[in-house]
């Protein structure tokens, strides 16, 4: 087996001003699809804690709190809460394995592994939908914990409740002040690299769970134990009225996990085994949100005796606390939670999707600058609390990630039988696997147009519709994920079938990543595992599997 060499293309690149992102850039490599950052890794190192500590950050945000305590207000008692949330957490775990493995078994992230199902050009469409929609995230999330800054401020420095009277833009002199320094941070956080963003979230999800312990462990005592009731519900359902409710709860937390696990494979790929993603995402998703979904109902439920009304926001329940310890300790908590469900799942997926637009002009970096700075000009803070506003335009582009998931999972588990020639996904030869027709696979094409109208018409219509007062079928929009997955995954099989386009390279080993082989899942759990996509005969090893 040849070694890598010490030097080679990728420090030229390095040189040439782009970030070295742990890839290997091979001299054949086209520099209009691949750089340092999309380029198959050299080594695969996160343990199952990392993976474990990715999804307790993207699992602990204000955002997290306030979907899960927002069950109660659909009259679900709180037993009902914790079945839909662990429920809907099961259907997440089954779905990140899936799109974790084709990204984990080559070392690619999420926008090139589409190259296989979408062509060489055409893995842009669902990078750009998926980029577009962290951006407007990553500036609502941004906003949501300079809120939570603004509390530390107003109650440690008294004086600047006077910048909430001067505003610019919609936002007031000091909820700007809060946002510099919440986009600075993450900036900074972000610029240092992979490596220090994985020793960020193996830090920040712990950190916030003692904290809401605390916070939980507070209220109890307050409450008095007798007094956390797990029947409780805003309005009364009977048992069978409460079923569709139930079902419509378990899609909501599948559709708030829906963006990070459709590009899961961001940081899957840093896994060191795909066994080890699958135990992180097994301690991360149903374990760790057990425990989460408990914390979430016993804080709400001690909400009631102790304040005299339901609290499902943690910042607003630190609030009604009012003593400073508690202010500042829940304040900057919340911060961090916000801060660390930001990075993975709105400033990763971006600089991975732009940079795959532009591999050459836009390095990993670049591309996250572009879902940063993007961010700020649409302003969150002016269409957030309008919820007509996010319906009608992210509810465009979030009702595409059910089809791109069904269009992915049914082109690399079927389609290509989990083979990938991992040397093809970065090559523009007219000649080449997967450029198919002029670098798009007319078959995903078609797919994501047919799955996707209607599943945006699920979307967008029937509330139209019921605000309009005509009628009200409004609970169909709850299921858009799950009609779109279904829709893609079914309409890319039948194309494929009709005009089979994907190849499986059957009888060929060389280069060939076969998602069948197990051998790399046997790794020692010290050992730092190559991943190999080499077509010359002496780069064949006992890894190929992780070509």
């Amino acid at each position: 087996m040849t070694s890598t060499p010490l030097t080679g293309p990728h420090d030229l690149v390095e040189a040439a001003g782009h970030p070295h992102g742990g890839g290997n850039m091979k001299p054949h490599y086209d520099d209009r699809l691949a750089n340092e950052d999309l380029a198959p890794l050299r080594t695969q190192k996160w343990s199952s804690y990392n993976i474990f500590a990715f999804w307790m950050s993207d699992v602990h945000s204000v955002g997290g709190y306030v979907t899960a305590g927002s069950l109660f207000a659909l009259g679900l008692q709180s037993w009902q809460v914790l079945v839909a949330l662990i429920a809907g957490i099961v259907i997440v775990q089954v779905f990140a394995n899936m799109v974790a493995k084709p990204s984990q078994k080559t070392g690619v992230p999420f926008p090139v592994i589409n190259r296989v199902v979408f062509g060489i050009r055409g893995a842009n469409i669902p990078a750009i939908i998926r980029g577009l929609i962290a951006i407007a995230w990553y500036g609502v999330q941004t906003f949501l914990a300079a809120e939570s800054l603004n509390i530390v401020f107003l109650k440690f420095i008294p004086g600047s409740a006077a910048l909430l009277d001067v505003s610019f833009a919609g936002l007031s002199a000091l909820g700007w002040i809060s946002y510099a320094i919440l986009w600075t941070a993450q900036f900074l956080l972000f610029w240092n690299g992979m490596e220090v963003i994985r020793r960020f979230i193996d830090w920040a999800g712990p950190a916030v769970y003692l904290v809401m312990i605390v916070l939980a462990v507070y209220l109890v005592s307050q409450a008095g134990i007798e007094n956390i009731s797990f029947t409780l519900s805003t309005t009364q359902l009977d048992f069978w009225a409460s079923i569709p409710v139930m079902f419509a709860a378990i899609a909501l937390v599948v559709s708030y996990f829906s963006g990070p696990m459709l590009n899961f494979g961001d940081f899957a790929r840093y896994g060191k085994s795909f066994a080890a993603v699958k135990k992180g995402n097994f301690w991360g998703l149903p374990i760790n949100f057990v425990f989460f979904s408990l914390l979430t109902v016993i804080t709400a439920s001690a909400t009631v005796p102790v304040f005299g009304d339901l609290i499902t926001d943690p910042i607003a329940t630190v609030e009604r606390i009012d003593t400073p310890f508690a202010i500042l300790l829940g304040g900057l908590t919340f911060v961090t939670a916000t801060v660390g469900i930001n990075i993975v799942a709105n400033f990763i997926s971006p600089a991975f999707d732009f940079s795959n637009v532009a591999p050459k002009k836009i390095s990993w970096r670049a591309g996250g600058m572009i879902a940063a700075v993007g961010s700020t000009f649409l302003m969150p803070w002016n269409w957030y609390s309008n919820s007509d506003a996010i319906h009608y335009s992210l509810g465009v582009l979030g009702a595409l990630i059910g089809p791109l998931f069904g269009i992915l999972i049914a082109g690399y588990y079927f389609a290509a039988r989990q083979r990938v020639k991992v040397d093809a996904m970065f090559t523009m030869d007219a000649a080449g696997p997967y450029w198919y027709r002029n670098g798009f696979n007319p078959n995903a094409v078609k797919a994501v147009i047919a799955a996707g109208v209607p599943t945006v018409a699920i979307a967008i219509f029937p509330k139209l519709f019921a605000d309009l007062g005509l009628f009200n079928v409004s609970w169909v929009s709850d299921y858009s994920w799950f009609i779109g997955c279904g829709l893609g995954f079914v309409l890319f099989l039948l194309f494929e079938h009709l005009d089979p386009r994907v190849p499986t390279f059957d009888g060929e080993t060389d280069g060939i990543s076969d998602g069948t082989v197990d051998q790399a899942d046997e790794a020692p759990a010290t050992e730092a595992v190559p991943v190999l996509a080499n077509t010359a005969p002496d780069a064949a090893g006992p890894r190929e599997a992780l070509a």
